[in-house]
């Protein structure tokens, strides 16, 4: 049986390709975008499936729309996937308060909001399954994406924290963790508007990987990431709380385990000292 879905980001990338396999699946589907036009050719596709939804994400009236509309059209909501991002790219010190703050309120504010909004229609109905579409850089950082890491870093603490609140009332809650995929990430990312020259010489490898991104030899197809997420959304057994998505995902965060363990050797040594003499 088909289940009723609101998905953001859906005029590109990994939350286009997600709608239209759900909606072939079998789904009923609100998707947004800032836009609707942009999600013309889901809404042709897909005619009776397929609610095309505006949301500006930063915006608490257009969230608390975009639920009611979604919950008009489909009847409830049985599944929620924030998926809507865009990056920032900068050092630390080059970011300013006002950047910072638009990016953390499109990577957390935002997919929280909406979570908040749809929770109580979840726990009067028993059920529900909350999808926060993080990254590798969710549990790992790179250089000049501070903003977009802090951004996912505590997306999926409000995720671990949510799974164990959420559980007792039915509500699944899932991470997904994806590596590197063929979206317009690299292209649409935003460069803060203080540039510092001493910091080029770290940065600017991580700002021409991210750009050629979609064109990388090892990118992963939107299509396989849609896949993974009908296959985690309709499990029937537990799941883990955070799924890499990617090969590349799992070799990312082999080596960020691997290094995590090192540190707190490190730190245990430092802080304890050598063992005593026998």
């Amino acid at each position: 049986m088909g289940g009723r879905w609101l998905v953001t980001g859906c005029s590109s990338g990994l939350g286009h390709a997600l709608a239209g396999a759900a909606a072939r699946a079998g789904h009923e589907l609100a998707v947004t975008a800032r836009k609707t036009v942009d999600l013309a050719d889901l809404t042709a596709a897909w005619p009776g499936r397929i609610t095309p939804v505006p949301l500006e994400l930063r915006d608490a009236d257009s969230c608390e729309e975009a639920v009611r509309t979604a919950v008009d059209r489909l009847g409830g909501i049985d599944v929620l996937v924030n998926n809507a991002a865009v990056g920032l790219f900068g050092a630390v010190e080059e970011v300013s308060d006002a950047e910072l703050r638009d990016q953390l309120e499109t990577l957390l504010v935002g997919p929280w909001r909406l979570t908040r909004l749809v929770l109580p229609l979840m726990r009067a109905q028993g059920h529900g399954h909350i999808v926060n579409v993080s990254s590798v850089g969710g549990r790992i950082a790179f250089p000049g994406l501070a903003a977009y890491v802090a951004g996912k870093h505590a997306l999926e603490g409000m995720s671990q924290a949510l799974a164990a609140e959420a559980a007792p009332h039915g509500i699944r809650v899932t991470v997904l963790e994806p590596g590197m995929f063929a979206t317009r990430y690299g292209s649409s990312l935003t460069e803060a508007r203080h540039r510092i020259p001493a910091y080029d010489a770290t940065n600017r490898e991580m700002l021409e990987g991210a750009r050629g991104l979609a064109d990388h030899p090892d990118t992963g197809r939107p299509e396989d990431f849609a896949a993974r997420v009908l296959d985690v959304v309709g499990a029937d057994a537990p799941t883990p709380l955070r799924i890499p998505v990617g090969d590349d995902a799992y070799g990312y965060l082999d080596l960020a385990d691997v290094a995590a363990r090192e540190e707190l050797t490190a730190a245990r040594a430092l802080v304890q000292g050598p063992p005593p003499v026998t």
